[in-house]
């Protein structure tokens, strides 16, 4: 049987002890079904949790104040939706950080991203984020 175990607006999926692997269902304009939990907030997507109500300091950029994980403990790859029509743009000090870092990053409307994630999730299971904005 598999349960979420809530906190902090951070979903933590579970079968038993073991964490599992979110699985988007599905992706359109102002929502994301993860696992069966339908989302309208904006969401980042981890190897074992989903963090809901995900904001930004302007809505419609990407800063590395908006993805302080990246800083603590930062993953391989980093998926990025930005939005329905692409207009979450992603701001030169975003870009900057990720190639200090070396993250390897994809940023595309979020129907590609979603795609993309789905198949780096099959091949990179635990290196693999998804940062996606819903709406436009």
């Amino acid at each position: 049987m598999i349960f979420p175990a809530q906190g902090r607006g951070i979903r933590f999926l579970q079968k038993g002890d073991e964490a599992i692997m979110p699985n988007i269902e599905a992706y359109d304009f102002g929502y994301i079904v993860i696992d069966g939990q339908r989302y309208t907030h904006d969401v980042i997507v981890f190897p074992d949790r989903v963090q809901g109500n995900w904001w930004r300091r302007e809505g419609h950029r990407l800063y590395p104040e908006d993805l302080p994980f990246l800083q603590t403990s930062p993953p391989r790859i980093l998926v990025i939706g930005q939005g329905k029509y692409g207009r979450m743009e992603i701001s030169s000090p975003m870009r900057e950080l990720l190639e200090r870092l070396g993250i390897e990053w994809y940023a595309s409307i979020t129907d590609e991203a979603v795609e993309r994630f789905r198949q780096l999730q099959q091949t990179h299971p635990a290196d693999v984020v998804g940062a996606f904005h819903l709406t436009c």
